[in-house]
């Protein structure tokens, strides 16, 4: 079993891409539902990032705001890697117990959008990026988060970009609501069923 993992810079469609391979029967690992879940229910994980950040990130029910998490790393690298070191740890566990249980399979899927960044690309056998113009990840994060061009600007400037994903990815899928995902899909599927 190999595992392939899928990214791409935020709205770029990444998460329609798994889906369709999911429906190929191909089970999919999103890394980002996984940290909100582990969120919800590893009192551990929210007691370490309490302890670096003090107890204005729950609410009254103990529970994490992820809202008011985001927004204390967002701009600040040194909280941002306190974050990460805590949670990223529990995530590689959580995923390589996943895996484990997903052996039968030819190859399983972990979606991650900050997969370079977080250098958890070094444990993938390959590599699938999902590119969209600009222009219209921008009015999709809109519409999905009802974010503003600024906010969503800012984001897309602390991911790394198309150009160094496509130099460190096996495959590439172009999303521009022009060119069907289906067929490179396929494709992409076909190729790591036989190897």
């Amino acid at each position: 079993m190999k595992i392939v993992c899928i990214t791409g810079g935020i709205g770029s469609g990444k998460s329609v891409v798994s889906r369709i391979f999911n429906l190929l029967g191909i089970p999919v690992y999103d890394a980002d539902k996984a940290v909100h879940s582990i969120y919800d229910s590893n009192p551990e994980v929210v007691a370490c990032i309490v302890n670096q950040f003090s107890d204005g990130v729950v609410d009254k029910n103990g529970k994490l705001n992820r809202k008011k998490l985001g927004e204390l790393v967002f701009n600040d690298t040194q909280k941002l890697k306190i974050l990460n070191s805590i949670v990223h740890p529990v995530v590689k566990s959580d995923f390589e117990n996943w895996s484990n249980s997903h052996k039968t399979f030819p190859y399983v899927i972990k979606e991650a959008a900050i997969l370079f960044e977080s250098g958890t690309h070094a444990g993938c056998e390959k590599i699938i990026t999902v590119l969209a113009p600009i222009e219209l990840r921008i009015a999709r994060i809109k519409e999905r988060d009802h974010k503003s061009r600024a906010e969503t600007e800012q984001i897309i400037a602390r991911q790394i970009s198309d150009e160094e994903k496509i130099k460190k990815s096996d495959f590439v899928i172009t999303n521009d609501e022009s060119q069907l995902l289906l067929p490179q899909v396929l494709k992409i599927h076909s190729t790591l069923s036989k190897e």
